[in-house]
């Protein structure tokens, strides 16, 4: 006799409980790779200050930079176990690809063709920038549509070289770009005169005005943006764990400023017995760290180390640096911003 088919019902119910019994998350290739020696290989940029230079001594140092000490102090323990290494705009998929770097943190925009076609992983926006326009105060231009016949100087390789050509197309500006793919040979272009205009990202600009122009001043960014630039760590394709690893790094920074914990005072937190703080800093039995191939106190040496998202920002690129920075998008959203984290629960 034929034994009659399982119900539908029955189905269902043997598929919830196959699912609810998924094996715990375990540790993937690049994590254990990067536990095996010892160290994270982070791609930076070949020297942008405020966001990764390194300086006389050969410490590095910056915004992106801190990211990858953050992502070492959550995988290994220790946020001075990274190997930097510079890459310019045209190298850094490749590396990424290739294997030489593990995490790419290198002020690079998410775009649609990037995820699909280049093996890589974005992880969250770090940075939500937009390109704008930096010329000499002596130009005495106020706006980029009077930019008509100027000489315009663009790094190759990069989303900047295209949205320019969009914007003066639809703008019906004609324009001269001057084109480099090293950024040190672009600014000496821009610095020497042979370009009227730099276009970048905005960021950008402010940290070339601060840190390579002899007179800051004498040089103004235009008030148009004219892109959407989020910016934010890569990872290669592939490997889900890592992904996550690298995500959740940035939102615990982003969680521990919403919550008041800084580096000074993550120590007393501790203590906090709420809900929030524990699950966090991974006390009261907490250990969120298990799941993402780490230990309980993942976050803890985060913040401990490194510092929570606002700290980084405003140690390197805020009001009191240099570069001169607003939170603006960059703000929690209770001050009008967009750096936003999932619960951690």
């Amino acid at each position: 006799m034929r034994k009659p088919i399982a119900s539908f019902a029955s189905l269902v119910a043997v598929a919830a409980l196959t699912t609810w019994a998924a094996p715990a998350a375990q540790a993937g290739p690049v994590l254990d790779a990067v536990k095996k020696r010892g160290q994270v290989s982070c791609g930076v940029n070949t020297g942008l200050g405020g966001f990764g230079i390194a300086g006389s001594d050969g410490q590095w140092t910056g915004f992106d930079v801190d990211f990858c000490r953050a992502v070492a102090a959550a995988a290994l323990g220790d946020a001075s176990k990274v190997r930097y290494v510079p890459l310019n705009a045209a190298q850094r998929f490749t590396a990424l690809q290739s294997g030489e770097i593990d995490l790419l943190s290198r002020n690079t925009t998410w775009t649609l063709s990037r995820d699909s076609q280049l093996g890589a992983t974005f992880g969250p926006v770090t940075y939500f920038d937009g390109q704008g326009f930096l010329i000499p105060k002596k130009l005495k231009v106020k706006s980029a549509k009077q930019l008509k016949g100027a000489t315009v100087c663009v790094q190759s390789g990069t989303t900047t070289e295209k949205n320019m050509a969009d914007y003066f197309r639809t703008n019906k500006i004609a324009y001269k770009p001057v084109v480099f793919e090293d950024l040190k040979a672009l600014i000496a272009a821009y610095s020497e005169g042979r370009c009227q205009v730099f276009s970048s990202d905005a960021s950008q600009l402010a940290a070339i005005r601060a840190n390579d122009m002899k007179v800051p001043d004498d040089h103004i960014i235009l008030p148009e943006i004219i892109s959407k630039e989020p910016l934010g760590p890569a990872v290669r394709r592939g490997d889900e764990d890592w992904a996550k690893l690298v995500a959740w790094t940035h939102y615990a920074m982003v969680t521990a400023e919403e919550m008041g914990i800084t580096q000074a005072n993550v120590d007393a937190k501790k203590a906090d017995a709420s809900p929030e703080v524990s699950r966090l800093l991974g006390t009261n039995k907490n250990d969120f760290g298990k799941a993402l191939g780490t230990d309980a106190e993942w976050a803890y040496r985060v913040i401990k180390q490194v510092g929570n998202y606002g700290e980084v920002f405003e140690r390197h690129v805020g009001k009191k640096t240099p570069l001169k920075l607003e939170r603006g998008l960059n703000a929690l959203p209770a001050n009008g911003g967009l750096q936003y984290a999932p619960p951690i629960r």
